[in-house]
């Protein structure tokens, strides 16, 4: 195996099947993943608290359906600027990233400036965030593309074995 990327850090093969496990079902016990891994609760329990203190593990989270809650519409938009100084960017990042309907904000390469995901109830609710979201700040092009459908939808990260 390779040297890892800067910011990386060094796992071996029990580290990543303990990812695997805990991206699949954060619910499960230290003892059913030292199961799972051929390790004992304690040994299990380090290595999952030193995943976390690094920062491998950012956070453990229950996901919930959108459909479930009333939340029918996601929203891909993409957005142009004019204005690339670091006062505008600085702005432009503080408003969007306070916005609920946010779920991701990207910072792209190529003919498009920021990406965003976004989830709304329905159309009307859609409408009221675009709406906001154009007042902010000067936004030269702004384009919304709805999905019509999921067909994938995944938090876990392809963890590459050792």
């Amino acid at each position: 195996m390779g040297t890892p990327r800067t910011g990386a850090t060094r796992m071996d093969a029990i580290d990543r099947k303990i990812l695997a496990l805990l991206q699949d079902d954060a619910s499960l016990s230290v003892a059913e993943i030292g199961q799972r891994v051929g390790l004992s609760s304690t040994p299990c329990w380090k290595r999952i608290q030193k995943l976390e203190a690094e920062g491998v593990i950012a956070k453990r989270v229950a996901l919930v359906e959108p459909d479930k809650i009333g939340l029918g519409i996601t929203v891909f938009v993409s957005i142009e600027t004019a204005d690339h100084s670091e006062e505008w960017l600085d702005r432009f990042a503080k408003t969007v990233s306070a916005m609920p309907e946010v779920m991701e904000f990207y910072r792209m390469a190529g003919d498009v400036d920021y990406m965003l995901r976004v989830i709304a109830a329905d159309m009307h609710a859609y409408d009221r965030f675009y709406k906001q979201l154009i007042a902010t700040v000067p936004l030269k092009n702004v384009t919304s593309r709805f999905a019509m459908e999921k067909i994938k939808s995944t938090t876990a990260l392809p963890i590459a074995s050792a």
